[in-house]
């Protein structure tokens, strides 16, 4: 079986659960936050698939 090239975030059933609960919420609470804390800054790349300048 081939490996998959990215993996999906896992997220337990429960924590799941609390979290649609506090988007249901009106107000948001973000205090004591870094600005870009919640920016994605994970950039999956993979090699060219016609690259052979390591080959020889």
């Amino acid at each position: 079986m081939a490996r998959s090239l990215k993996k999906n975030p896992f997220v337990a059933n429960h924590l799941s659960r609390k979290i649609e609960k506090l988007n249901m919420r009106e107000e948001k609470e973000i205090i004591g936050h870094k600005l870009g804390e919640f920016a994605p800054t994970l950039t999956f790349a993979r090699h060219a698939r016609n690259d052979k300048k390591s080959r020889r």
